[in-house]
């Protein structure tokens, strides 16, 4: 992924914090490897809740996605992520998932599904058999990252399902714990290298 584009969707409410540097350390491997990065904060981008219409996944022919009925700055980050060939999902643990910023967005991808009323099953992926770029997701959490792991493996759940819906695979997740003892608290060397290593893994 040489020269290729990757885009960060970073669902943290706290500037600097973990969630932060971890996407930093994960874009210094994606430049020093030779690509190009944007990131989109959601906690500075307005972006409605979806309302469950399902206007966006009534027509077969809609690709990548269909139309949303609102009119605010989703379908500019989807005409970003539809470009890039890689993909960032960062968020902090809150209260066993990922924060109400990045559920916001989640939900509105429903655009990249096809749903007509009267289907007998659940919504059918646009991209399903087309994952042709590459995505990391990117938690912390205040407890141990080994139990995170064995005791909320639903907080990563919706945004693996997230990357799918986007066209990604999940090439890796940085897992962090311990991420609470410091109102300021830095990544440790250890935890840089992880980081690092998954940026590495997005441009592989």
């Amino acid at each position: 992924m040489k020269g290729k584009q990757v885009i960060v969707i970073n669902g943290s409410y706290r500037r600097g914090g973990i969630t932060d540097q971890t996407v930093e350390e994960i874009l210094r491997a994606v430049r020093d490897g030779g690509g190009q990065a944007e990131t989109i904060d959601l906690l500075d981008v307005p972006l409605e809740f979806c309302t469950n219409c399902r206007s966006c996944t009534q027509k077969p022919d809609a690709l990548p996605r269909g139309r949303c009925i609102h009119n605010d700055a989703m379908a500019g980050i989807l005409d970003r992520v539809d470009a890039a060939e890689g993909i960032v999902l960062a968020s902090p643990i809150n209260f066993y998932s990922c924060t109400a910023l990045m559920r916001r967005f989640i939900e509105r991808l429903v655009v990249y599904a096809y749903w007509p009323w009267g289907y007998p099953r659940g919504p059918k992926d646009r991209a399903a058999g087309k994952l042709t770029k590459r995505a990391v997701l990117a938690t912390s959490t205040a407890c141990p990252a080994i139990l995170a792991r064995l005791l909320v493996p639903s907080a990563t759940k919706a945004m693996k399902a997230a990357a799918r819906c986007m066209g990604a695979r999940v090439v890796d997740t940085v897992w962090l714990g311990m991420i609470a003892n410091a109102e300021k608290q830095r990544l440790t060397e250890q935890q840089r290298k992880r980081a690092y290593q998954a940026g590495i893994r997005l441009i592989q």
